[in-house]
C-alpha cells in the first residue's frame, strides 16, 4: 500500500508541476504581449505629442550636414530666429565623426508664424592649422503654411583651403 501511496502521490506531484509549467509560460506569454502594447502605445504617444507640439503648418525643422571636414572640425552650433537663440548644441567626437560619414543631425524643431524669419547660425570649431575658428551664416526664409526644412550644410572650399557655411531650404 506504501508503494501505490507513493506512485500516486509522485503522479499527483508530477501533474502539478506539469500544470505550474503551462500556467507559467501562459503568464510569460501574456507578459510578453503586454511589453509590446505599451511599447506600441508608447511610440503613438510619441508621435502624437510631436503632432501637437510641431503641427505641420507651423512646424521649422533645421539640420545640420557636413561635406569632407578636412578644414573645419565641429565643436558647437547656435541658432537664432528672429534675434532670439532657439539652440546650441555641443557636439562629441563621435556625432561630428556620423556628421563627416553623411549623417544629418536635426538640431532644432520650432513653431514659426507665417511671414519673413531671419535665420543666423554660428558655428564654432577648429579651422585650418588648428586655429579656433567661428563663423556665421544668415538666411532670411520666407514661413508659408506647411512645414519648412533648413540645412546648415559644412562644405570644404579647396580652393581657397578655407570652410563654407551655406543654409540650403529643402524642397
Amino acid at each position: 500500500m506504501d508503494a501505490a501511496s507513493a506512485m500516486a502521490d509522485s503522479m499527483t506531484s508530477e501533474a502539478s508541476e506539469s500544470e505550474s509549467r503551462q500556467e507559467f509560460r501562459s503568464l510569460d506569454q501574456d507578459v510578453q504581449t503586454l511589453k509590446k502594447e505599451v511599447l506600441d502605445l508608447n511610440r503613438d504617444l510619441f508621435l502624437l505629442e510631436e503632432d501637437l507640439l510641431f503641427p505641420a503648418n507651423s512646424q521649422v525643422a533645421f539640420f545640420i550636414s557636413m561635406d569632407v571636414g578636412e578644414y573645419f572640425e565641429l565643436d558647437s552650433v547656435s541658432i537664432k530666429i528672429d534675434g532670439t537663440e532657439v539652440a546650441n548644441y555641443l557636439y562629441t567626437l563621435r556625432e561630428v565623426d556620423a556628421l563627416i560619414r553623411g549623417g544629418v543631425h536635426r538640431v532644432h524643431m520650432a513653431n514659426l508664424k507665417t511671414g519673413d524669419h531671419e535665420l543666423v547660425a554660428i558655428f564654432i570649431g577648429k579651422g585650418p592649422h588648428e586655429r579656433d575658428y567661428r563663423r556665421g551664416a544668415t538666411m532670411t526664409f520666407d514661413k508659408g503654411i506647411g512645414a519648412k526644412y533648413l540645412e546648415l550644410e559644412i562644405t570644404d572650399r579647396v580652393k581657397k583651403q578655407q570652410p563654407e557655411f551655406v543654409i540650403k531650404e529643402w524642397e
